[in-house]
């Protein structure tokens, strides 16, 4: 007889990974499945969380190990495969795969988002060659180097202030005259003596051959167009939620995010969304770990008036 599931999440970020260990516990018969070798999702790409309770100051790439490992400790452990739909059939949610086919009675999608980009020549072209949208992790190639950082958010002035660490020279560019980032960040920004901010600018192209060279610019006031010599073009321009496999089964909002409120029922019975996924004010890890929680005890109870 076909295995069906109790309980398919979808994702291994902290909401994936906190509904993992809550439908653990539950017991209920569950597949956990993700795209990724290393669980934690956006986190691991962070160099420090210091608003988590009770662990100031992690690492996320520790944070996420550590929230894997909870998981791990309890049996659950994802299965490696990238999710291309889910059906609806006959109450029963078909999951498709590259390599199989899953069948479970509720899902929760917990797929995160990812990082946008700006959309400019050289962009694509010189990615990993200079261009790249994770501070964290290649902040050690640049060394005693000259970066941009690109972005006026909470993600690009943390950026910024990483790279002001072991870089020589860091400027950021940003499209307005002030920076939409908390001002505790703000503060610790202005306090770099090796951070510039280019304001009111927006990229137009990423100059290069064989690695980044330069970035290219226009002064939105002016219309002065400039350059400005770089080895690397760090890009935190904000996210995309992944939800374009899904858009035919649940209700997006205009931003393309999935219509659930805290306890993440959407528009499909038995499809639930949790953490950044989802509509919602915050975007952080402690929203994101509450989500999966919420997420699961919402399944736990559909399935019990099925």
């Amino acid at each position: 007889m076909e295995n069906i599931y109790d309980l398919a999440i979808l994702g291994a970020g902290p909401a994936g990974i906190c509904a993992a260990i809550y439908a653990t516990r539950a017991k209920l018969n569950t597949i956990w499945l993700d795209k990724k070798f290393v669980q934690g999702g956006q986190i691991v790409d962070t160099y420090e969380v210091d608003n988590y309770p009770g662990l100031p100051g992690i690492t996320g790439l520790d944070l996420g190990e550590a929230m894997a490992g909870h998981a791990a400790k309890l049996g659950m452990k994802p299965q490696r495969e990238t999710v291309r739909s889910i059906e609806a059939e006959q109450g029963i949610k078909v999951i498709r795969t590259k390599k199989n086919e899953y069948r479970a009675r509720a899902v929760i999608i917990a797929c995160g988002a990812t990082h946008r980009h700006l959309g400019i020549p050289g962009e694509e072209e010189l990615s990993g060659m200079g261009v790249s949208y994770c501070a964290t992790c290649d902040a050690a190639f640049f060394q005693d180097r000259t970066v941009v950082v690109v972005g006026g958010g909470n993600v690009a002035v943390e950026d910024a202030i990483l790279l002001s660490r072991t870089c020589k020279k860091v400027y950021l560019v940003h499209r307005r005259d002030e920076l939409r980032a908390e001002k505790i960040l703000q503060e610790s920004l202005f306090a770099c003596k090796n951070v510039e901010l280019i304001w009111d600018s927006i990229p137009l192209s990423i100059e290069g051959m064989d690695k980044v060279e330069a970035l290219k610019i226009r002064n939105k006031k002016t219309q002065e167009e400039s350059f400005i010599e770089t080895d690397g073009v760090f890009i935190a321009v904000g996210i995309v939620p992944g939800t374009e496999k899904f858009k035919d089964l649940v209700k997006l909002d205009e931003a393309g995010y999935i219509v659930a409120g805290e306890d993440g029922i959407t528009s499909e019975p038995g499809i639930f969304a949790a953490g950044d996924i989802r509509t919602k004010n915050l975007r952080q890890v402690v929203t994101a770990v509450a989500d999966g929680a919420n997420a699961v005890a919402s399944a736990q109870r559909y399935l019990l008036d099925k």
